[in-house]
């Protein structure tokens, strides 16, 4: 299986003014990888070759290493971009078409757009936006559904990207969403009657469809700020810690439950369901595949199904990687227990704001360097689970 290599621009130059590797130099997984057994949550900056990281512009080769863990072991393999994307825009309705291989699909997204001129920054909402998106930022409407189905464990390989990519094709549910974003990036930077400034774009989903966000954000670079809403198990959450909370004995949403209920995983993660330490990747590593792009994390704390230690410890470790690139800033936790699932917080509000105007409206100046609870005895400890040093990169 030849896995996708991503390309990413760190920053225009690395240290000393070298150059940044291009994500075609880095190297390959090899077919013969096997993955090590670790009960804690594992080095984000361990290379391949057992050498951790030293220099910011290693990132890049790094990210893709973990990237191609993401994919072998968990959420299959990312198709390459496609031999022709075609848009055509009708009113608020953007109709998109793309061609591989000899095949064709079709789908449509809906566009609210701000009054006057533009171009204005946009958040793609999966299945609907339960964040409150300010009028002055557009909002895209994305059926995945029709994209990748998750009905139950019998979706797997039926919606629009099987139709053009094969029933047999590897990539989960949740990466074929992902996969659909990058194609509406596509028809927006061939639309520009659309009025959306395709370099301030987000992304968002609540519950199943904010565990898609998060992999959405970590797959499709062109996504500036990334919004997982109550994702938990499968999204912000990390395999390990879930297992820990129900060793606890708590009633928890764990990757042997998870692959009972839906193709939101590839069949690959299947044989991690009951012995996840022998998993190479967490989802600390997931969430760090934005990096250094903004993401913020929301999370309800009364949601226990959710994972609200796994959540806030999983998402308090993936910080250590911005903090790593120099970039703390770029991404936040907020955890609040005072509303039902998918209901939004007032008391969350100030967080988001600071985030969408400090990354896709670009005016913000508050503070978005921080990893919040309302619960401090969810019983994380970094003593317990991390036993690995945040490096100075150069």
């Amino acid at each position: 299986m030849a896995l996708r290599l991503f390309c990413q621009s760190l920053f225009a130059i690395g240290a000393l003014g070298s150059v940044i590797p291009r994500a075609d130099q880095c190297a390959a997984l090899p077919a013969n990888h096997s993955p090590k057994a670790n009960s804690k949550l594992p080095d984000p900056f361990l290379q391949l070759d057992g050498t951790r990281i030293t220099k910011k512009d290693e990132w890049t080769c790094q990210r893709n290493y973990l990237s191609q863990l993401i994919q072998k072991y968990e959420l299959g393999e990312y198709p390459a971009p496609p031999e022709s994307v075609t848009a055509s825009l009708s009113g608020s309705t953007l109709s998109i078409t793309v061609r591989d291989k000899g095949k064709s699909i079709s789908f449509s997204v809906s566009i609210r757009a701000p009054s006057g001129a533009g171009p204005f920054p946009a958040i793609i909402a999966y299945g609907g936006a339960s964040i409150p998106i300010p009028s002055n930022v557009a909002t895209i409407i994305f059926n995945n559904d029709d994209i990748g189905q998750q009905m139950n464990t019998g979706s797997r390989g039926k919606g629009k990207f099987y139709d053009l990519y094969g029933s047999g094709a590897t990539a989960s549910a949740m990466l074929a969403w992902a996969w659909g974003v990058d194609r509406i990036v596509d028809a927006l930077e061939k639309t520009p009657a659309a009025k959306i400034d395709t370099k301030r774009l987000g992304v968002t989903g609540c519950s199943r469809n904010g565990k898609g966000a998060l992999v959405a954000g970590a797959f499709v670079e062109r996504i500036a700020l990334t919004l997982p809403q109550e994702s938990g198990s499968g999204g912000s959450a990390c395999w390990r810690l879930s297992d820990e909370m129900k060793r606890r004995g708590t009633n928890v949403q764990t990757a042997s439950q998870i692959i009972t209920e839906n193709v939101w995983l590839s069949k690959s993660f299947e044989q991690f369901a009951n012995r996840v330490p022998n998993l190479p990747i967490d989802h600390h590593e997931l969430a760090g595949l934005v990096a250094p792009r903004a993401l913020l994390v929301i999370e309800n704390t009364s949601q226990v199904w959710l994972g609200n230690m796994a959540t806030y410890g999983c998402m308090k470790t993936a910080h250590k990687i911005w903090e790593a690139l120099g970039v703390p800033g770029n991404m936040g936790f907020t955890q609040t227990g005072d509303h039902s699932h998918c209901q939004w917080s007032s008391s969350q509000s100030a967080e988001l704001t600071a985030f969408i105007d400090k990354f896709l409206i670009g005016t913000g100046t508050a503070n978005t360097n921080f990893v919040k609870t309302d619960n401090s005895n969810l019983g994380f400890s970094d003593n317990d689970w991390v036993d690995w040093t945040v490096p100075t990169l150069a």
